[in-house]
């Protein structure tokens, strides 16, 4: 990896940034020329993130592509894509096969984990954001990737069939978007960060349809925060899922865990 500058160092530093050394080297290695070195550079202090800077974001030790504009994958969901990485190679145990959808994609970091980890796994995507889908359809198969509002953008081969349904919905409430670093508010899509009131208005839409989509058996995961995973497993259980919580404090994760009774 190329040393940088010990001038953009201290640029980054003095915008704040914690791993200014560190971010400095990605940049430099990103750069084709020193004029796009210093465009990066005059970004990211300028407050843009830094993975679509550079392109991709680290996850489950991949470099998942990520374009301006598209949620970046966090590293607390590692725990979610794991999970389900292994739900998948269970089904496909069983039976020979999984169905995995990765609902409210993002740029599909989850879908590509379980892509990789399980490749018996048939993986399809959807998010409602066309950027994001965009993004996804490179990360994943484009012909497994789906525009729309959350199952309306599925086709209704998929109804019933899911094995593992992996789901980072957006669950901050309203307020909280103004508390949320700048990284995230200012440059990634609102329809990704804001869960309405409570945070939980998609995960009470999700609810009410997935039992729908899943197998019988079939699983579902999908992240929360550690006060809000109660009530989220509640909306799960009054759909008729068996659900409880998930928390792994190492990660600062949490998620929901809802099956389908056979």
């Amino acid at each position: 990896m190329p040393t940088p500058e010990p001038e953009i160092v201290a640029r980054l530093r003095a915008a704040g940034c914690v791993f200014a050394e560190d971010e400095a080297r990605l940049l430099t290695e990103a750069a084709a020329s020193p004029e796009e070195l210093e465009a990066l550079v005059a970004r990211r202090v300028a407050g843009e993130p830094l993975e679509p800077l550079l392109g991709w974001a680290e996850f489950c030790g991949k470099r998942i592509h990520v374009d301006p504009g598209v949620f970046v994958p966090r590293r607390r969901t590692e725990l979610l894509a794991l999970r389900a990485a292994a739900l998948a190679a269970d089904a496909v145990v069983r039976t020979g096969g999984a169905t995995v959808l990765d609902l409210c994609c993002g740029a599909g970091a989850i879908g590509a984990v379980v892509a990789a980890r399980v490749p018996e796994a048939e993986v399809f995507a959807a998010d409602i954001e066309p950027a994001s889908v965009r993004c996804a359809r490179r990360n994943l198969d484009p012909a497994h990737v789906f525009e729309g509002d959350l199952f309306q953008a599925l086709p209704a081969t998929l109804r019933g069939t899911v094995d593992v349904l992996a789901v980072n919905a957006p669950y901050v409430p309203t307020e909280a978007i103004a508390l949320m670093p700048p990284e995230a508010r200012d440059h990634e899509p609102a329809v990704a960060l804001d869960g309405g009131d409570d945070g939980l208005d998609v995960h009470r839409r999700i609810a009410a349809e997935a039992a729908d989509w899943l197998s019988p058996g079939g699983a579902l995961l999908i992240e929360s925060s550690a006060e809000q995973a109660p009530a989220s497993a509640a909306l799960f259980a009054a759909a008729g899922l068996t659900a409880r919580v998930h928390s792994t404090p190492s990660r600062a994760s949490t998620l929901v865990l809802a099956r389908l009774p056979h």
